[in-house]
């Protein structure tokens, strides 16, 4: 495993997290979720990212069970807060009050006294910036936080909210975005505003919700037990399930051959020759995935490579999903 500071803070992360949305509390037995946490620190990883909406909390007292036992002091156990956690009216958002009450339930269920970093894990536009930057900075001063993150805010949030945090003296240290060699849309504004502000990157579906695995073939129906064949997984992988994409992928596949990769490495170690990139989150449902996954770590891809990679799926990535901050924590 090779390890990167996450942004300009003086935290060490693993270059590869490993995540658990999707999988632990849902998709997954306890058993299987547990073997692949201990596989994940087998290999080296340090980082595990979670959130309270995963499974509706379940996801957060799975991986709690798993890591008990393991030495704190060596691992950076992430969380978010901002979706739905309950039926009522501050069960969701970033007022102070669901900030204060998401965290405590958040740490008893990671069976922990702190998190290494709280992420808001969308823009709040409903509540004023100061109360949620305040109520982050009382949390990290009662030590229930080490650092705060954020997740899929826009870059003029992402600057809005590091400013307020200087003046708080606290530190925003991270954003959270989807990002993938088909989906770049964090090139062009998040990620110019994150080099500025001191903020490293922390993405998530680095292999485009396994289409990036080639296991996906144009032209034919997804099996019933993969994310695109289950209706409800199906709706977040449409967009790469036409034959256009799937083709464009499929020629990637001798350029992860002649760097003696599988296509799922190559996809990793793609996200991770960005320098504002920190760590890539990886998900799974078996050991082995993560085994192999992980030799994605340290690899670098030179130039040529780089442009094949472009040359292959030229006119498939998607570069402007029309983002906005107005994400309403009741929709």
């Amino acid at each position: 495993m090779e390890f990167r500071r996450l942004g300009r803070s003086g935290l060490t992360i693993s270059e590869i997290a490993y995540g658990n949305w999707l999988t632990h509390g849902s998709q997954v037995e306890e058993d299987a979720a547990n073997a692949c946490v201990q596989a994940a620190l087998d290999c080296g990883i340090t980082t595990f990212d979670t959130a309270d909406v995963y499974a509706g909390t379940k996801a957060e007292s799975v991986l709690g069970r798993a890591l008990a036992g393991q030495r704190r002091e060596g691992l950076e156990i992430f969380t978010k807060v901002f979706w739905p956690t309950g039926p009522g009216r501050n069960d969701r958002g970033l007022s102070r009050k669901h900030i204060m009450e998401a965290c405590e339930g958040s740490l008893r269920r990671l069976q922990t006294d702190y998190v290494d970093l709280y992420q808001a894990h969308r823009y709040d536009d409903t509540v004023p910036l100061e109360e949620t930057m305040q109520a982050f900075a009382d949390l990290v001063r009662q030590g229930k936080a080490l650092y705060i993150g954020v997740s899929e805010w826009p870059a003029d949030d992402i600057a809005a909210g590091a400013a307020m945090a200087r003046e708080l003296g606290i530190q925003l240290i991270s954003s959270q975005p989807q990002y993938s060699m088909l989906y770049r849309v964090i090139e062009a504004e998040v990620v110019p505003t994150s080099e500025r502000e001191g903020i490293g990157q922390i993405v998530w579906s680095p292999m485009a919700q396994g289409v990036l695995t080639g296991k996906y073939l144009p032209g034919e129906t997804p099996g019933a037990d993969t994310r695109a064949g289950d209706d409800k997984t199906s709706g977040m992988i449409s967009r790469y399930m036409t034959d256009e994409v799937l083709i464009a992928v499929q020629d990637l596949r001798p350029v992860a051959e002649d760097v003696g990769l599988t296509m799922a490495q190559l996809a990793v170690a793609w996200v991770l020759q960005n320098d504002n990139v920190s760590a890539a989150i990886i998900g799974a449902t078996r050991p082995e995935q993560v085994e192999d996954t992980v030799k994605a770590a340290g690899v670098r891809l030179d130039a040529e490579i780089l442009k094949r990679i472009d040359a292959a799926l030229d006119g498939v990535v998607v570069r402007d999903a029309g983002q906005t901050k107005r994400v309403d924590p009741w929709g």
